[in-house]
């Protein structure tokens, strides 16, 4: 995920969910040159890049290889949902989250 940033540097959170993980972990972030690589690297692998601003802010918060606290399970379940749904070639619009 990635969001604008007020001074115009970009940030960005990656996720990773395993089964045995109980809720999705944060695997990456940065703002600046460093978000700029986690996204490039995500595009290159494949890995769909959400824009969300308010999300991206709060899960900056989360410590490296922490889980994403309970506060923001509905916000990501929703869109993990919706990218399970895109990614099984069904169009929907981005959820607001």
């Amino acid at each position: 995920m990635s969001a604008p940033n007020p001074d115009r540097s970009p940030l960005a959170v990656a996720l990773a969910y395993q089964e045995d993980d109980g809720a999705p972990r944060v695997v990456a972030k940065g703002r600046g040159q460093i978000a700029q690589a986690i996204i490039e690297r995500a595009r290159e692998a494949g890995v769909y890049v959400h824009e969300s601003p308010e999300l991206v802010a709060l899960l900056m918060q989360v410590d490296m290889d922490d889980r994403i606290p309970p506060q923001l399970y509905l916000a990501v379940a929703e869109l993990l949902a919706w990218l399970y749904r895109v990614e099984a070639g069904e169009v929907l619009p981005a959820p607001e989250v």
